[in-house]
């Protein structure tokens, strides 16, 4: 038995599968993508030559500009910052502090955020800062 086979020209040109296929690379790379946006609040830290990496759980306070307190990137009054780390201490139980301070901010804002800590129980305090040269 013989097949005839004629070649013949494409009329048309099916594009679904084409888009199909720029749809998948658009999500591809939308998920592959990494994006690197530091969340939170606008703190200019000081700069030190030497830092150190805290691994494991930690609770941060960030004190920023304009009187502006954060226990965990959550807006609090300087007046329940004592209350809100007792309660935290008791869910989340860790033995750090993480003070984030602006560099503009003074001494004495920061120690009296460490005297609060002291209070509530924490005998470890870091002062984040960031490299000189990055």
């Amino acid at each position: 038995m013989k097949l005839n086979t004629r070649l013949k020209l494409l009329d048309t040109y099916n594009f679904v599968s084409l888009t199909d296929i720029v749809m998948l690379l658009v999500i591809f790379f939308l998920l592959s993508s990494t994006f690197i946006v530091q969340p939170g609040i606008k703190v200019r830290l000081p700069q030190a030559d030497i830092s150190e990496e805290i691994i494991g759980k930690s609770i941060t306070v960030t004190i920023a500009k304009g009187d502006q307190y954060y226990l965990n990137d959550e807006l609090i009054p300087f007046t329940d910052l004592g209350a809100r780390l007792n309660s935290l201490v008791k869910t989340q139980p860790t033995d750090i502090v993480i003070i984030k301070a602006d560099k503009t901010i003074e001494l004495g804002r920061v120690v009296a955020v460490m005297d609060i800590c002291k209070k509530v129980g924490f005998t470890k305090f870091n002062v984040a800062t960031e490299p000189i040269n990055g």
